[in-house]
């Protein structure tokens, strides 16, 4: 039977990627991916891990604020300071062989969210009580009202969307671990910093982390 699991940011760390497809015993051909945006920029190996990422038959993957920067540069070759400035030089120094048509189409074909059995999949929330597709795609991409009202509220008791579970990345928490507040679960758990990457089975809440990133890059300059 297929499972579905959600993915955290990768930021460019493709060998914490891997490690957390290791460690859930993930099935490249049988389960399911959904990825909460943002594989670019960071550490040094955003390549590697969107190959890594197109190895997945069933992969959903939802565009990040940092990859319309990142899909703007592959179009143009004009990269914006404020994007080189917060992990694009990594993502440019990955490229220097070139980039393949597949990444491209990787971007192009992305979405900006995903629902399936009245559960909310978006990098970075929707406006309290909104839709998804009522938000415009600079609230779905970047927009932290939603997520800054959870965690004040903190009650499973309570709800501040139309979703029976809302997945977010994009603000990355202190926690080893994804953690829910109200109906809304945090995956993001820092791994463009000093954290970890996060990935968790969205029906049994089982989750799989990788090793401290910065310990996988020890002596690599992130971003």
């Amino acid at each position: 039977m297929m499972k579905t699991f959600v993915l955290g940011d990768v930021h460019g760390a493709c060998r914490a990627l891997t490690q957390v497809l290791e460690r859930a015993s993930f099935d490249y051909e049988n389960d399911r991916l959904i990825c909460l945006g943002d594989v670019v920029d960071g550490w040094p190996h955003t390549k590697q891990a969107i190959d890594e990422l197109l190895k997945i038959k069933n992969l959903i993957y939802l565009l990040g604020n940092h990859d319309v920067w990142a899909l703007q540069w592959m179009e143009t070759r004009e990269a914006a300071e404020v994007w080189l400035d917060q992990g694009g030089r990594a993502t440019c120094d990955s490229y220097k062989e070139g980039i393949p048509g597949s990444h491209l189409n990787f971007f192009r074909q992305a979405k900006y969210y995903f629902v399936e059995d009245n559960r909310l999949f978006v990098h970075a929330g929707v406006l309290p009580g909104m839709e998804a597709e009522e938000c415009s795609d600079e609230t779905l991409l970047w927009d932290r009202t939603m997520v800054q009202l959870a965690r004040h509220l903190n009650s499973k008791d309570r709800k501040i969307t139309p979703y029976d579970e809302v997945f977010v990345g994009h603000t990355p928490i202190s926690s080893p671990h994804p953690v829910q507040y109200c109906e809304v679960w945090m995956i993001d758990t820092g791994a463009a910093w000093s954290g970890v990457l996060s990935m968790m089975n969205i029906d049994t809440k089982e989750c799989f982390m990788s090793d401290v990133v910065k310990d996988l890059y020890r002596g690599i300059k992130g971003r």
